[in-house]
């Protein structure tokens, strides 16, 4: 018997289901993404399943992905990444014996000679990388899907744009407009019920790529505001090439801010946090309304242009 195997055994046991599981909902974006093609092998394909041995080495075989240092084994010499070492409470998923503090140092050699392909290269990336180096490029490969930037609820999808544009236009139903400005009415009643809330009015086609406008309600400290800013479907050095004015108005007043849509690789929280946008107090927004400024009553308009 392994050093140790008597004592861990049993109480791996009982922990292997939970164990398993919970390391196995955590896999990268790609395996989430209901746009997924499959795994990346060895000199292989990205969806072409790898029948590599030495893939099947370097695969942790709780989480499914490739190992980097440092890479642990068991008394038996089955192995697994640290991550997972952690999740398992230090009891090997294959024996169920303790692992301990071994280091594989062979494999974690072997995989220093590999050169692997991106994971996304069936999104367009096909440049290949040292073993070591390929987890590090794919963090912020241009090519990694981009989260759905619908902002009003949480939403799991992942993809390309062209795919987001059509998941927000069918699931999302959000409105889709061809041209570089835009002109809405926002009328709410009650607006002093409404203390954090999020809209996402319309994605504008606009150069050939898609904006996305928000609207928010939310307090800034104690008090409580509202918030227009636009986000660009794509990476922020493409974003960076664009400005936009957004101004908020009615009742003769208006508010104007100019400045450069976020990527959405910036949640709409992140954006609204940093207050990079136009932001207005409600006082000032009821004003705004007119009347008996109990309905709010905004006009929200601008227009996107490229820089030279």
């Amino acid at each position: 018997m392994a050093p140790g195997g008597g004592i861990c055994k049993e109480v791996c046991e009982a922990r292997a289901a939970f164990a398993e599981y919970d390391v196995t909902t955590t896999n990268s974006e790609l395996r989430s993404s209901p746009f997924r093609k499959g795994t990346t092998g060895v000199g292989g394909k990205l969806g072409t399943p790898s029948t590599s041995g030495v893939h099947e080495l370097l695969e942790c075989p709780v989480c499914m992905d490739l190992m980097h240092p440092p890479i642990h084994q068991c008394p038996n010499g089955h192995t697994l990444c640290s991550n997972c070492k952690l999740r398992v409470h230090n009891c090997c998923p294959t024996c169920r014996y303790e692992l301990g503090n071994i280091r594989c140092l062979a494999l974690e050699k072997v995989a220093e000679s590999l050169e692997l392909p991106c994971r996304y290269q069936v999104f367009g990336c096909h440049d290949i990388f040292p073993y070591y180096s390929k987890l590090k490029h794919e963090q912020n490969c241009q090519f990694r899907p981009y989260n759905c930037p619908y902002a009003g609820g949480e939403c799991s999808v992942t993809g390309d744009i062209p795919l987001l544009v059509m998941h927000l236009k069918d699931d999302h139903k959000v409105d889709m407009h061809d041209g570089c400005t835009f002109n809405h009415r926002y009328v709410k009643s009650n607006p002093q019920e409404v203390e954090n809330a999020t809209w996402m009015l319309t994605v504008f086609n606009c150069f050939g790529k898609q904006f996305c406008l928000h609207f928010e309600a939310f307090h800034l400290g104690m008090a409580p505001v509202y918030m227009a800013f636009l986000r660009f479907m794509g990476d922020e050095t493409e974003a960076r090439k664009f400005s936009y004015s957004i101004e908020v108005g009615g009742n003769g007043r208006k508010l104007i801010w100019q400045g450069v849509p976020r990527s959405i690789r910036d949640s709409h929280r992140k954006v609204r946090d940093s207050q990079d946008g136009l932001i207005i107090q409600r006082k000032l927004a009821l004003f705004f309304s007119g009347s008996d400024r109990q309905q709010l009553k905004l006009k929200v308009a601008g227009r996107i242009w490229k820089e030279q």
